[in-house]
């Protein structure tokens, strides 16, 4: 079976700086898009002048929404207590289903203050390429090793070591300043899943008592990963495994890797297709138009997908261990209806195409 050992950093180093591979995807995601939107205006006829608000607006209401969505909708009682760090987006901590709430309400402000065009003419395309940042967006998810999937031995396992490099040189960096993983070719089952087993290598500080240092990752740190959450595990130790000296600065000790759906690649996939989808209507319905078919066509497909797919995700809270579904797929039930009655009732709402935008 294969298994993908997932240890990339989550960024590139320029310099001082640091790229988060995350914030390029959402780069890449709004310059693709704002090429994509201009091709379809410029089909249309619509203004140009459009594009530069039309950005800010999408940009704006993504982050807002995403961040206020992430806020109210799964960690309320903690951001009340810690109000600035609501302001704190590089913490981390976006939703989707806040941030597509909160663009639908800045594409209403922007037909009625830029456009002046029906709010779903503007809908049915922006939703195109918010699709398509969906897909990226994902990606991101992916390199910043989060949203991850399940514990689950797949042909697509992934093993997310980073995390795990962060636990410990976050917690322990008294102890140690780096941890490396190689993977071994043995296993290990337990609850009917089968570990892979990885050789973890500590480097410690010069001078350092590594004595000490390897009784207390025996008898402490070792102990410790098994008392975290589920969804906050990406190594356990290896049962009967004891930390070993191999040099003044080097401890190793075995590890079994958690492996893991890697859910932002099937979603990724699944937006990217979706893409592909709206695209192919808008091209095949631009000549005799329907308002609203392809922004309940985006919400059904979206959100449906994302809907299924949250059986096989962690979850990215505790509250929603009690939960018969968890608070993403709750989410999801409404803009899939809201979907499907826009797909539904479109036909009453035709526009005809013309070289100019707003001459119905």
């Amino acid at each position: 079976m294969l298994t993908i050992t997932h240890d990339m950093s989550r960024g590139i180093a320029i310099g001082d700086y640091t790229l988060r591979i995350y914030q390029l995807m959402f780069l890449l995601s709004f310059i693709l898009g704002f090429q994509i939107v201009k091709s379809i205006f410029k089909r249309e006829g619509a203004d140009e002048k459009w594009m530069d608000p039309l950005l800010t607006y999408t940009v704006v209401a993504t982050v807002i929404g995403a961040r206020l969505g992430h806020v109210f909708f799964y960690q309320p009682e903690y951001y009340l207590n810690h109000p600035l760090e609501i302001l704190m987006v590089w913490k981390g901590g976006l939703a989707s289903h806040g941030a597509a709430i909160a663009i639908i309400v800045a594409m209403y402000l922007f037909s009625k203050k830029v456009s002046k065009t029906p709010l779903l003419w503007i809908l049915d395309r922006v939703v195109i390429v918010v699709a398509l940042a969906a897909a990226f967006i994902r990606i991101g998810n992916y390199t910043n090793s989060e949203i991850y999937g399940q514990v689950e031995n797949s042909p697509m396992e992934t093993v997310f070591l980073y995390p795990a490099q962060e636990y410990f040189t976050s917690y322990y960096g008294s102890f140690f300043y780096d941890v490396s993983f190689e993977e071994t070719e043995r296993t290990f089952e337990q609850n009917n899943i089968v570990y892979p087993i990885y050789t973890a290598t500590f480097t410690t500080k010069q001078n350092a008592n590594t004595e000490r240092i390897a009784q207390e990752i025996d008898v402490n740190i070792l102990r410790r990963l098994s008392s975290l959450d589920s969804e906050e595990q990406n190594v356990l130790p290896l049962p009967g495994a004891k930390a070993e000296i191999i040099s003044p600065t080097e401890i190793r000790v075995e590890l079994m890797g958690v492996p893991r759906y890697p859910t932002q690649l099937f979603e990724a996939g699944g937006y990217l297709f979706i893409f592909i989808i709206l695209i192919f209507l808008y091209l095949k319905t631009i000549k005799k138009f329907e308002l609203g078919f392809l922004f309940g066509t985006f919400l059904t497909l979206l959100f449906g997908f994302r809907f299924f797919i949250e059986f096989y995700k962690a979850n990215q809270v505790g509250f929603e261990e009690d939960l018969t579904l968890n608070m993403g797929q709750y989410l999801s039930i409404p803009l899939v209806l809201v979907g499907l009655y826009f797909m539904v009732s479109s036909a009453k709402r035709p526009y005809q195409y013309s070289k100019k935008v707003g001459n119905k």
